[in-house]
């Protein structure tokens, strides 16, 4: 396998070049993957679900070239934050209180990493950059869930 990005694994990989932005290049993939969310139809399951897949599945490839050029869990790579913040933001209403309750705990989630998160970077291949970001968008999915269901 080539180590050369091409500028589509660029743009995506990137998360829309957001891996470029010079301070907190996950926050500022998240953001933008929020703002994709928030396009009128995108948060139909089918979209949403098709998306993750596919990105989940390309993206470790992309990840994989990504850590070859730029060294282990690179900044630039910000395709996995899109991928969390979109599982977050699974079934949910679109509602401002839900939408930034999802935006703030998975954010919370990515960058705390709590147990066993962390340990998922360590696994090879390009799959620890996206499968710490699954996980911490699972947790956020779960969580966000039961607290509306209790509460609301």
């Amino acid at each position: 396998m080539a180590n050369k990005i091409n500028s589509l694994e660029k743009f995506i990989g990137s998360g829309c070049l957001s891996g470029y932005f010079p301070y907190f290049s996950g926050t500022a993939g998240s953001i933008i993957a929020l703002l994709i969310y928030l396009i009128p139809g995108f948060e139909s399951p089918v979209i949403m679900l098709s998306l993750i897949s596919f990105f989940i599945l390309t993206g470790q490839k992309i990840a994989l070239k990504f850590e070859k050029l730029y060294g282990n869990d690179p900044k630039e790579f910000t395709l996995d934050e899109f991928i969390g913040t979109w599982i977050s933001l699974l079934f949910i209403p679109k509602i401002i209180w839900y939408i930034l309750s999802a935006f703030i705990l998975w954010r919370l989630f990515d960058i705390l990493k709590p147990y066993p998160i962390k340990r998922l970077e360590k696994v090879g291949n390009g799959w620890g950059v996206i499968l710490d970001d699954i996980l911490a968008g699972f947790y956020t999915f779960l969580l966000i869930h039961l607290l509306f269901n209790l509460f609301y």
